[in-house]
């Protein structure tokens, strides 16, 4: 198993780019950092916005690590990890 369950929901690692969205937790320099909103920039980058209240601006070839949490149809969390492509 990749994640951590959570009754029915399972957070996973997963990489983003500007692909992120809010209520993923990103750790940055050891600290946890869950995005509570964000902000379109020019140039496809984004602002996030913490619940901290500090601010991170991510270019398009940002490559970060987050936890994004999942939710599994069912109850069925190995499905809810697969990848796009195997999901029915």
């Amino acid at each position: 198993m990749r994640g951590t369950e959570l009754g029915g929901a399972v957070l996973s690692p997963v990489e983003i780019t500007s692909s992120v969205q809010r209520g993923d937790v990103i750790e940055i320099g050891g600290q946890q950092c869950r995005v509570t909103d964000l902000f379109q920039l020019r140039g496809g980058a984004k602002r996030l916005v913490f619940d901290s209240g500090e601010l991170l601006s991510i270019h398009t070839g940002t490559r970060l690590i987050a936890l994004r949490l999942v939710r599994a149809r069912g109850g069925e969390t190995t499905r809810a990890l697969a990848t796009r492509r195997y999901r029915r």
